[in-house]
């Protein structure tokens, strides 16, 4: 981990951090709550010894229940701050579904969210009966029939690239639902295991369990290889299609460019969608 000099001036310091989502009402600050976000503002607020929280800005707002590996977050700080004691101090406080994995000096014109390419999910099947590991449950999902991952992936395919997928997310007003999806695919890991890979600029709300969700059917034989690229046509939400369980999806990775395009992506993201809550 890179340790910067202290600063006496406003800092934005990049956050890094992985979280267990099942005890957790989602990422976003909610009155009476236990969310992601207020207990990382509150344990910033304790360590830097702050009469008040400091907005902590994550790079996907994810949901109930929903894990993360590779999570991004930035906090601007006024005055000094030594990145390694902020880092342990924080896994110090931290609850311990919570971990702090780096604390940096945030590059210029770097925004956690607005600044992102792309961000990485991963959802996890188990379709073995006899493969069932209790030890995974709280990340895995089982389902009840043998999945075919060619017939999954061929499906997969038929929904990369820049579409409006209204008809897997929950629409709210005034919010686009253009995405790019670029790359959905499936592989199996072990003997009864499989996980979806699902890499988009940006997702809207519950959009990756419901895209999950259509393969199922796809999967299992009870639907056509192009039955998801049929519901996409549509562009409204189709009751056929699950919006798969939380606990079977983990945010893995949240992209950035170089350093010296970090501002002009983060002008970018914020003019194609305006301030749109992107979650997975």
């Amino acid at each position: 981990m890179h340790v910067g000099p202290a600063l006496d001036c406003r800092v934005r310091w990049r956050i890094d951090l992985r979280y267990d989502g099942t005890g957790f009402h989602g990422w976003a600050r909610q009155e009476g709550l236990r969310t992601v976000q207020g207990e990382l503002e509150e344990a910033v607020r304790v360590v830097l010894r702050l009469p008040e929280p400091l907005t902590v800005t994550c790079a996907g707002r994810t949901d109930t229940g929903v894990h993360a590996r590779g999570q991004v977050t930035h906090v601007d700080v006024d005055g000094a701050v030594d990145p390694l004691r902020l880092l342990r101090g924080l896994n110090g406080v931290l609850p311990e579904d919570v971990a702090v994995t780096a604390v940096t000096a945030a590059p210029e014109g770097f925004d956690a969210r607005f600044s992102a390419l792309a961000r990485r999910y991963v959802y996890r099947l188990c379709d073995d009966p006899a493969g069932r590991d209790p030890l995974s449950r709280g990340q895995v999902l089982r389902v009840g029939r043998p999945m075919d991952v060619d017939r999954m992936n061929a499906a997969a395919t038929g929904l990369l690239g820049e579409h409006d997928f209204a008809a897997f997310c929950k629409k709210r007003e005034g919010a686009s639902t253009v995405r790019a999806l670029l790359e959905f695919s499936w592989q199996r890991t072990a003997v009864g295991q499989l996980e979806g890979t699902v890499i988009a600029d940006a997702f809207c709300h519950s959009m990756v369990r419901a895209l999950v969700g259509s393969m199922i059917p796809v999967g299992d034989g009870r639907r056509d290889v192009d039955w998801p690229a049929a519901v996409l046509a549509g562009k409204v939400r189709d009751s056929a299609v699950s919006v798969l369980p939380a606990h079977g999806l983990t945010l893995e990775e949240v992209r950035y460019p170089a350093d010296d395009e970090l501002a002009a992506r983060a002008l970018q993201a914020r003019q194609v969608r305006g301030e749109v809550h992107q979650r997975g």
